[in-house]
């Protein structure tokens, strides 16, 4: 352990590709991302105590009262060690057993997805989620469940720890925190459609949607009646199809933008995504250009 309470495994230097200083367009040479989700959406000091447990890495924050949940988005060189840091962080001030969220979940630190960006191989976010779930199981005790190309986050979700076993780490949840899963994907988008109509008929849109490049869910998140969606292949099935798709079904109310999107959906189509409520300045290129300049 280094001073700062990270494994030295993950403060070398070395272990990330460097960030291209000199960004002339609009694409990121080498970086990898993580999106963490964390099972607290209510208590605003725990949610900006573990912000600020992220460093220059954290790009965005999107939280969710009825959800009991937040969104951290972050990249750059310094992603592995400042996740570490977040996750340490996460497992001192969030008790799982106080979770009330409708979203589902299995952990205080719930989802740490590496994402492989521009020239970053897949390969590299493999070795990064297989260094950091094994360190998270070895550091904490945690139940630590691996997906990616073997094993979805769905599946888990509907089998551990009843025909599914941890990667690594104990057999059986941690009685304060849970168990984290921690996963390799490509890039993915999280939307939730806001919907005039009924919950039953917003699991008929989210049957309807559901495909192989999207995962949808129908919730009651408060007043809202909710299809959550992951476009998990958003280039090829974009969030403005998404949302077009939904309104062919039932009169869409507003749509939530979770988390940051890859710009190469949103060019060309900027006033687009302002019509149904999406920044689309809310991209990952944008902020990790805005940390460079300010940098």
């Amino acid at each position: 352990m280094n001073d700062g309470g990270v494994d030295a495994r993950f403060g070398r230097r070395g272990r990330n590709l460097p960030l291209c200083c000199a960004m002339r367009t609009a694409s990121i040479v080498s970086v990898l991302e993580c999106v963490v989700n964390v099972s607290q959406g209510r208590d605003k000091g725990v949610i900006d105590e573990v912000a600020a447990s992220c460093g220059d890495s954290l790009l965005d924050v999107h939280s969710d009262f009825d959800y009991d949940r937040s969104v951290l988005t972050l990249a750059g060189p310094s992603v592995t060690v400042d996740v570490a840091r977040l996750a340490r962080r996460t497992l001192e001030l969030i008790d799982f057993r106080r979770y009330r969220g409708v979203h589902p979940a299995l952990g205080a630190l719930d989802v740490v997805p590496f994402v492989p960006l521009g020239e970053t191989t897949f390969e590299t976010a493999v070795r990064q989620r297989d260094e950091f779930g094994a360190w998270l199981a070895e550091q904490f005790g945690l139940p630590v469940f691996l997906y990616g190309d073997e094993t979805s986050l769905p599946q888990i979700r509907k089998s551990a720890f009843t025909t599914l076993a941890p990667t690594y780490g104990n057999p059986r949840p941690d009685p304060i925190v849970g168990s984290t899963c921690v996963g390799a994907r490509g890039l993915l988008v999280a939307l939730n459609i806001n919907l005039a109509c009924s919950w039953e008929r917003a699991r008929y849109v989210a049957r309807t949607l559901r495909s192989g490049s999207v995962r949808a869910l129908a919730l009651l998140a408060g007043d809202r009646v909710q299809v959550s969606m992951n476009l998990i292949d958003p280039l090829v099935f974009t969030p403005l199809m998404a949302v077009a798709s939904a309104a062919l079904m039932e009169q869409v109310r507003s749509v939530e933008l979770v988390g940051l999107l890859p710009e190469a959906v949103v060019l060309g189509h900027e006033a687009e995504y302002e019509a149904v409520g999406i920044d689309p300045t809310a991209t990952i290129e944008a902020r990790l250009r805005r940390k460079i300049a300010h940098s």
